[in-house]
């Protein structure tokens, strides 16, 4: 009788092990919480001031001395020349409108496009000149074509950053030339750059390319990323003694593109090194997504005193935000939609907002708007809706 519970013990030992097996390994992954993405502190440059952004969600990754204003030397012609790409958009010039030298825009200090005073250029020529070269001489020609001079040109650059929102930004020459005037910030140029890549992408691809050639002379973009990435397609370098070296820089690797800016290095080589620290931890640590398209029904409220009982509702844009990778699962949306909808509705018209989370932190807002129009229903539709909506709210207030 003895040897019975000694036996029992040895046969059910194995059955216990493989209970163990299986129970504990369980208990252990409730107990310790699931590893999370773990991102490092972001890059301290050497430089004045740097920003980091993606260009379709406008999500900031990395920010310092963002809004300070400085010097914009070279970078200036980011503006020149999104308003040579604004006049082209709209159908006020073409690419081969002839551009006429003046003896001012001839003589024109710094870098050059080497364009000669009396002589007709064509647009496109101009625009190449103004990217790739930096010509100071091809600023200054466009810049008395479109406004009759510099600084009315300056004053026009001017009204534009004020629509875009470029509160740090003045302008008083289009070539960035130094003047105690003419300011800008990190912010405001990856904002600039935003509007350029976003609302004239016809004409970003200038931005990319290597080598411009005029009047048989070759020079090479400033953009030293240009080789060295291939994600890199753009924008703008800058240089003055005073604002030392600047960069703003575009790359796009797979669905996702980040715009940076580097202000105030101290070598051209030190603003290829600085912002390719800035994308290199925005594209490893970051990821953009797209929620909602452009026109998804998102929601179908009642409507009061309509042709219609029901208002589709959406997103005038493509919603995409920008998450630290792996954490997508944690991303929510919420809809905060207008009570009571009376008609009529006009389409495009706001009726509530959309609330993106990433846990408990919010990470976006956008507006959310009417698909379709939605007119007023004849007397007896609008009686009949007035009654029920009594009806709804009273027995609503009981009930809650």
């Amino acid at each position: 009788m003895r040897v019975l519970p000694s036996l029992l013990h040895r046969r059910c030992l194995p059955v216990l092990l493989v209970l163990l097996m299986l129970v504990v390994p369980q208990a252990l992954a409730q107990a310790v919480p699931a590893p999370q993405t773990m991102i490092p502190a972001a890059p301290q440059l050497a430089a004045k001031s740097w920003f980091l952004m993606d260009a379709d969600s406008g999500r900031v990754l990395v920010e310092h001395n963002a809004d300070e204003r400085l010097p914009p030397a070279s970078l200036t012609k980011l503006m020149t020349a999104y308003l040579v790409e604004r006049e082209l958009h709209r159908g006020n010039i073409t690419m081969d409108d002839m551009v006429q030298v003046s003896e001012n825009a001839w003589r024109t200090g710094g870098s050059k496009m080497f364009i000669e005073v009396g002589t007709q250029v064509p647009v496109h020529e101009l625009l190449h000149g103004i990217i790739i070269a930096s010509g100071n001489d091809a600023s200054v020609a466009v810049a008395e074509h479109l406004a009759g001079g510099e600084a009315p040109f300056a004053d026009l650059m001017n009204q534009h950053a004020t629509r875009l929102g470029l509160h740090n930004t003045n302008y008083a020459n289009a070539t960035g030339l130094p003047h105690p005037e003419q300011y800008s910030s990190a912010r405001d140029l990856a904002l600039l750059s935003q509007y350029i890549i976003n609302d004239y992408p016809e004409h970003y691809a200038v931005y990319a390319e290597k080598y411009f050639t005029y009047n048989d002379i070759r020079q090479p973009n400033r953009n030293r990323l240009l080789w060295r990435d291939p994600t890199v397609d753009g924008l703008k370098t800058g240089w003055t003694t005073e604002a030392g070296y600047g960069l703003v820089a575009s790359a796009k690797r797979d669905d996702m593109r980040l715009i940076s800016v580097v202000m105030g290095t101290n070598s051209e080589e030190s603003r290829a090194q600085e912002t390719q620290k800035l994308l290199s931890y925005g594209f490893r640590y970051f990821e953009t997504l797209k929620l909602y398209d452009r026109g998804a029904v998102l929601n179908t409220p009642r409507v009061w005193g309509g042709d219609k009982n029901e208002l589709r509702v959406g997103v005038d844009h493509d919603v995409q935000m920008t998450v630290p990778r792996a954490r997508n699962d944690q991303l929510t949306a919420r809809l905060d939609i207008r009570a009571d909808i009376e008609a009529p509705i006009q389409a495009g018209e706001s009726v509530g907002t959309l609330e993106v989370r990433l846990g408990d932190e919010v990470v976006g807002e956008r507006s959310l708007v009417a698909l379709e129009s939605v007119e007023e229903g004849g007397l007896f539709k609008r009686l009949f809706d007035r009654v029920h909506r009594f009806f709804s709210n009273l027995i609503g207030g009981w009930f809650g």
